[in-house]
């Protein structure tokens, strides 16, 4: 009988420490998640600030169908387009790796800002210091985005082409999503034939 007991007992104080535990969490979770949120807002912002000019309007968040392109935001001013701050995700060496492109609204790339990655610290973690070179050379780019491995423009981290390839496919998704937005004067273009 005391076997039974015992076991018994053991059950109930460990669904005791499971129900207070999971209370606890809870409990941190419910204090946590605001200023969490408030943080990735505050980081949201300050990517797309880094990666767009100077003036002009900023429109809402824009949902996109393109595959790789979560989100973008217009920056308009005297009711044109004047660019585009895409959000564009790949999956990188380490995982998926998240990144703000600001895009002119003839396509050419106007600056890059990571957002989030797991890439290799040392080697493909690179990617996110702005002052990289292989950031740098995505600022004002207009040439063929690919590295130049792959018969491209751009010159990948070294010992990290896999890194170098997914954040250049990223930039390209965000191009391509800019390319294919109409824009006004293409509409009237259009109309007046």
């Amino acid at each position: 009988m005391a076997a039974k007991s015992t076991l018994l007992n053991m059950a109930l104080c460990l669904t005791a420490v499971c129900l207070i535990c999971s209370a606890v969490l809870g409990g941190v979770y419910g204090l946590t998640k605001a200023p969490i949120d408030a943080a990735a807002q505050k980081a949201l912002t300050e990517s797309i600030s880094a990666v767009l000019p100077e003036g002009g309007e900023l429109s809402q968040s824009n949902a996109s169908e393109l595959e790789g392109v979560d989100e973008y935001y217009v920056l308009s001013e005297n009711g044109s387009p004047k660019a585009y701050a895409v959000k564009s995700s790949t999956n990188g060496f380490g995982g998926t790796l998240t990144i703000m492109v600001g895009v002119l609204a003839d396509g050419t790339v106007y600056n890059t800002s990571v957002l989030a990655h797991s890439e290799t610290p040392g080697l493909g973690a690179k990617c996110a210091e702005a002052d990289s070179d292989f950031r740098t050379q995505f600022q004002n780019f207009n040439g063929h985005l690919a590295v130049k491995k792959d018969g491209g423009d751009i010159d990948a981290i070294t010992a990290s082409t896999i890194t170098s390839r997914a954040f250049t496919k990223a930039v390209e998704q965000a191009v391509k999503l800019v390319k294919s937005i109409p824009t006004i004067n293409s509409e009237e273009e259009t109309s007046n034939e």
